[in-house]
């Protein structure tokens, strides 16, 4: 039987802005499985996959069985975006998603003909929890004179109230092109990666007041002991984590950008500071290389995920067989919201493929403007 743990989980209260006033969640952690049991439900799910006309997409942070056995089974292992697009673009009539609500929310909205399962519908992120869609609305009317700008963690809902969507890999692109146009700015939802992007371009924006449980907890001050014990190692930081970590960073990028570092930086040793999920693709990707965990306790801190996001926890190999079987926890986003909801996430794509044409990032937001 799955372990119920509470998540202590409060909104950050040290800068002005609208909050969510969530101050516990839970979630389940589905028991590991003996050695027999995990070969006999990854048999069970290879069998179902092909019987369903199926395909697994799996995000960097779920367990490693997850992430293996969709490379394994001709998925993919990626970010929330990828995932969807990945999704999208296959030709597999269902979409088997491990990951949180949101990344589900995102596939079923590329992809609304096709089913799309995820292993605990409970799953979800404190970005999420903490940016109601009809808390986050209000605070948009408060701006109407701001292009919305929202990340990828956040639901279908306030997706649809966006103007764009980013990831963490093209939001500065995205708003350093939108600044050039004269925008100003409403982010959402977290104040980390938003204020990361507005000291690196310079745009007039204002912020909705939400943290990633995960990257809130490292410290600053406890990564600066632990570069002490590691000279050698460079520092590689998700642009979720505290101004102070990002500080120290020798690489700041998403999780695809942290990966890309690992592999080309000129270095044997790292320190990361994102979940402890992407160590898995980390060490696969580097043999010979080591890596560690960047602090989330010690002396200045207090624990409360320990770099481990407890909801992508949720996601179990039993789960996963179970859906499959029984066509359960299926996701369903109103079609009117989907109709909505793409067209930020459009504008993304389109604008990022335009980069990799070679187009100049100021040159495509004039053709899509805001909404």
């Amino acid at each position: 039987m799955s372990a119920v743990i509470e998540v202590e989980y409060e909104q950050p209260q040290d800068r002005p802005g609208p909050a969510c006033e969530t101050k516990h969640a839970w979630a389940r952690v589905p028991p590991e499985p003996s050695p027999d049991e995990r070969q006999a439900l990854k048999a069970r799910i290879r069998r179902l996959l092909k019987e369903r006309n199926a395909v697994m997409v799996s995000h960097y942070y779920v367990h490693p069985d997850l992430q293996d056995l969709a490379e394994e089974t001709g998925g993919l292992v990626s970010d929330s975006l990828e995932m969807a697009r990945f999704g999208r673009d296959h030709a597999a009539q269902t979409l088997v998603v491990s990951g949180v609500r949101f990344m589900g929310e995102t596939s079923k909205i590329l992809s609304p003909e096709k089913t799309v399962l995820m292993p605990d519908l409970d799953a979800t992120c404190s970005l999420d929890l903490g940016c109601p869609a009809d808390a986050f609305a209000a605070f948009c009317d408060q701006h109407p004179d701001r292009t919305v700008v929202v990340y990828a963690n956040t639901s279908a809902a306030v997706k649809a109230r966006a103007d764009w969507l980013v990831t963490s890999s093209c939001a500065l692109d995205v708003v350093g092109a939108l600044k050039a146009q004269g925008h100003k700015i409403l982010w959402a939802p977290d104040r980390h990666l938003g204020s990361y992007i507005q000291r690196e371009t310079g745009a007039d924006m204002v912020f909705w007041n939400g943290a990633c449980i995960v990257h809130d907890e490292f410290k600053g001050f406890e990564l600066e002991a632990l570069k002490r014990e590691h000279p050698n190692a460079k520092v590689l930081v998700h642009p979720e984590s505290p101004a102070e970590v990002v500080a120290m960073a020798d690489a700041v990028g998403s999780t695809s950008g942290i990966l890309k570092a690992a592999r080309e930086m000129d270095a044997r040793e790292f320190i990361v500071a994102t979940d402890n999920g992407l160590m898995h693709h980390l060490r696969l990707q580097n043999p010979g290389k080591t890596f560690h965990e960047a602090p989330t306790a010690g002396n200045s801190a207090t624990c409360k995920s320990c770099a481990h996001c407890p909801w992508m926890a949720m996601n179990g190999l039993a789960d996963v067989a179970r859906v499959l079987e029984t066509v359960a926890n299926t996701i369903q986003v109103d079609a009117a919201v989907i109709e909505r909801a793409r067209l930020p996430i459009d504008r993304m794509l389109d604008f990022t493929a335009g980069l990799k044409r070679g187009l100049a990032p100021g040159s495509l937001v004039p053709h899509f403007g805001a909404a």
